[in-house]
């Protein structure tokens, strides 16, 4: 999946999780400054309206300092595929990836990626008014101007061939895939990609991984979409499975040349 910014701004980033990121060459944007920054597990790459690395490396160390914290007497928060126990004392973003995942009944580390990158990009629109924060392929945005996404589905025919289109009344955003056939994170389904949009990047993370989890069987599709339809957050996205194709929800597709 890849977001490109309308007007002046043309960005491509495929949701992808290849090991050596060679996607992120594509990456231009002229009325932002992007960066990466890299910590451990943790490799982000965002576009703000000027250089801020240093907050971005201050607040990735203090969510990653928080959940190592967290889990190093909690080692089944880490491993456990099924909804965590509530807890009241835990960190902010510890919570926030408990409460997310039980909502769509899935383990809490089904949301790291897209939570960390919700809470980095909350951050940073403390300095800056338009921010982009990519984790892994998981977005956080808020722009001035319209943003289409495509939607990278590994080698299906229909890889690159859609976009969604993001208007700034809809953000800040969070845009996030989950497959079974591109990249490292774990999928129990057959979806080449599982695109969610929601109002946060730690509901469309945990959804997108929810959704692909359930898709076994493409016939299928209609009944599994309806499962998590309605939960509280998700705009709406898109399922492509080989040849076939999915969508739902308040979402505006265009064709990308």
């Amino acid at each position: 999946m890849g977001y490109g910014l309308g007007g002046d701004m043309k960005e491509e980033l495929p949701l992808s999780v290849y090991k050596n990121h060679t996607y992120r060459k594509r990456v231009y944007s002229k009325d932002l400054a992007t960066f990466r920054v890299l910590i451990k597990e943790t490799d982000l790459l965002v576009s703000s309206s000027k250089d801020l690395s240093k907050h971005t490396r201050d607040s990735v160390h203090n969510y990653r300092r928080q959940l190592e914290d967290y889990t190093r007497s909690r080692s089944d928060f880490l491993s456990t595929l099924l909804p965590y126990p509530e807890d009241p004392l835990a960190p902010e973003i510890v919570r926030e990836m408990i409460a997310v995942t039980r909502m769509l009944g899935v383990g809490p580390m089904a949301a790291v990626a897209g939570t960390i990158a919700q809470f980095v990009g909350n951050d940073l629109l403390k300095y800056s008014e338009e921010v982009i924060v990519e984790n892994g392929g998981d977005i956080f945005l808020k722009t001035k101007k319209p943003v289409t996404v495509s939607i990278f589905a590994g080698t299906s025919q229909l890889s690159n061939k859609l976009g969604l289109i993001i208007n700034p009344e809809e953000m800040p955003s969070g845009i996030c895939t989950s497959s079974a056939t591109v990249g490292h994170s774990l999928s129990l389904g057959i979806a080449d990609a599982v695109c969610i949009l929601a109002e946060s990047a730690s509901i469309a993370d945990a959804a997108a991984t929810a959704l692909g989890n359930r898709i076994t069987n493409k016939s299928e599709l209609k009944g599994v979409i309806e499962s998590i339809r309605g939960s509280k957050g998700i705009k709406g996205g898109v399922v492509i499975a080989g040849k076939t194709m999915a969508t739902w929800g308040e979402i505006e597709l265009t064709k990308i040349s």
